[in-house]
């Protein structure tokens, strides 16, 4: 009876063997893999879990570094933050720059461990990194060793004898040295290849492969040029040989929809297929227009023993040897919340629950007020947010440590929905509640419900619709400014913001449960929201409320938070719906 057990048990494991060694065939996928601003990604397979995870930057947003896991490379599951206490980099209260913080991370996984090293560029430029033995839990991220980074895009490297190396980008050289994962101590520095003579040599990945060191650099700066090098060595110092068909991949000099292709990081999957990921914008080579802004797309490899990687090109519709897709293998895996990129919002604020996971915080939000409060009494499927002294733009005497009152989500589509109702009675003038399309604290265009005096003197319940900043947008202007009609005062309002093509949004307003009276209060340009002070970063829809500097302090409440995609641009004249 053993020795059946025994045989049977061997076969259904060789069978398996086998399934694993058959050759996916292509099926039709396509980019980006995470729409919407997702950054510099750094993916990695991992045998021990069978599944795929992969981290973006987050910059000065909170949590940051988000960690997304996937089964079949297809739908992407956000299972953790790795930034997700204040403790952990507190200095990014103090941090000033819209495009300062968390740059460029790298995930990798060494005997059990993850490991996560990132640069974070606040009052002072820190190497940090974080651990952990479990992916799917925020408080198992560690709090973060501290070492001093050179620069910044630090990759963390495991040689054959088990030393660790950092390597960096600073001064436009690509720097390698030792770090020891207890202490924080780095050793000497070697300089190491610089690429093909780009500018900006940056995003280094080492990788060890049949006896050499392969070393991968993006060139050119995140902008048109933006390119993949690669080069190989026998030796973790150099000298380096380059690869003959250098650019590795890049889509600089085509017309192709999507642009700027670099960053990227290989990793191979569990059936042996190698891919890639990189950033990249849809925006066409006029590259004016892309208000989602540096997005992490997938691309198809090989490489052969002993021989070059070989990358296709990034394009919007792909085909690429795939599992089957597999959503159902992480169900109950990560944190509370968490929800499948690209999937819709549906919350309403329920008592007892907390924030999703995927919202986020320009910066920390302020706690010691409650300013943020899910269903408060007498206000149950609501978030109460008390207004904050500054506005989103804040002023000459703004601190980051002052704080915003405003809660955002990434736009991950090209046609989306965004609306949420307000109740909110303001006494004092000046107060306001409402949405913005939000790039950076000076580039943003908001829909609020706000207290006015007229030129009568008189207080005036009103709509402003009011663009700050105006990216690559080179045409006029202007606030606008509609008085709430006077049968919809006391009652909730919905208000909402939609993207109705790659390049229009709309602003509108109706009595809560009547869309049939809707107005539409204002219009803006997608080029309003691209480039400028948020060329690294990407567009997010939320919500706020703010004194404007004045003595109000009257809460807002915002419910039946929605978020809806209605379609993907992925090449110049087509257009896919979203996923449901």
């Amino acid at each position: 009876m053993w020795h059946a057990l025994k045989s049977l048990a061997i076969t259904f494991m060789a069978m398996a063997a086998s399934s694993l060694a058959r050759p996916l065939k292509d099926t039709p996928y396509t980019n980006p893999i995470l729409g919407g601003w997702h950054s510099d990604p750094s993916c990695i397979y991992v045998a021990d879990h069978d599944t795929t995870f992969c981290v973006t930057s987050t910059f000065i947003a909170f949590p940051g570094l988000p960690i997304y896991a996937s089964k079949d490379l297809q739908n992407w599951k956000h299972v953790s933050n790795v930034f997700n206490r204040a403790s952990q980099i507190p200095s990014l209260a103090e941090t000033t720059d819209q495009q300062g913080g968390i740059y460029a991370p790298t995930l990798r996984y060494h005997e059990g461990k993850f490991y996560l090293i990132v640069s974070f560029l606040g009052p002072q430029v820190k190497g940090l990194v974080f651990s952990t033995d479990d992916p799917f839990r925020d408080d198992a991220w560690s709090e973060p060793l501290e070492f001093s980074v050179r620069g910044i895009d630090p990759d963390i490297f495991w040689d054959d004898d088990g030393t660790v190396y950092v390597t960096s980008a600073d001064n436009n050289r690509i720097q390698s040295y030792s770090l020891d994962l207890e202490t924080g101590a780095t050793g000497p520095v070697s300089y190491l290849w610089n690429g093909t003579g780009g500018v900006y040599p940056e995003g280094p990945h080492l990788y060890r492969k049949d006896g050499y060191y392969y070393l991968m650099i993006a060139e050119g700066g995140t902008e048109l040029g933006h390119r993949e090098t690669m080069a190989r060595s026998k030796h973790r110092t150099g000298p380096w040989e380059p690869h003959p068909a250098n650019p590795l991949l890049s889509n600089k000099n085509t017309t192709e929809y999507f642009q700027t292709v670099g960053h990227a990081d290989l990793f191979q999957d569990g059936h042996g297929n190698w891919w890639a990921v990189a950033l990249s914008t849809r925006s066409g080579p006029e590259w004016l227009s892309y208000p989602m802004g540096r997005e992490t797309v997938l691309v198809p490899a090989t490489w052969e023993k002993g021989q070059w990687p070989v990358i296709r090109p990034v394009r919007g519709a792909m085909q690429g040897p795939l599992p089957r897709s597999d959503r159902g293998g992480l169900k109950g895996k990560g944190i509370e919340g968490g929800s499948f990129a690209g999937d819709p919002d549906k919350v309403d604020f329920v008592p007892g629950s907390s924030l999703p996971p995927h919202f986020l915080y320009w910066r920390f939000p302020k706690d010691d007020d409650d300013a943020f409060t899910v269903s408060p009494h007498g206000h149950h499927n609501s978030l109460r947010i008390k207004p904050s002294f500054h506005n989103i733009t804040g002023d000459a005497g703004f601190q980051p440590s002052d704080g915003t009152s405003l809660i955002l989500r990434r736009q991950t589509d090209t046609i989306f929905t965004y609306g949420v109702d307000i109740s909110f009675s303001p006494r004092a003038r000046d107060e306001e509640a409402g949405v913005t399309l939000f790039l950076t604290q000076h580039q943003h265009v908001d829909l609020g419900i706000v207290l006015l005096k007229t030129d009568e003197g008189k207080d005036s319940l009103s709509f402003r619709f009011r663009p700050t900043g105006r990216g690559n947008f080179e045409g006029p202007l202007s606030t606008e400014v509609v008085p709430v009609p006077g049968d919809w005062k006391g009652e909730r309002i919905r208000l909402e913001i939609q993207a109705v093509s790659d390049s229009q949004y709309i602003f509108s307003a109706a009595p809560a449960g009547s869309q049939g009276k809707k107005k539409v209060i204002g219009e803006v340009d997608s080029l309003v929201v691209s480039g400028d002070t948020g060329r690294f970063t990407g567009t997010l829809v939320g919500a706020y409320a703010t004194s404007n500097g004045g003595n109000g302090s009257t809460d807002a409440y915002f419910s039946k938070w929605r978020y809806k995609g209605q379609g993907q641009k992925i090449d110049h004249d087509v257009i896919v719906p979203s996923q449901d």
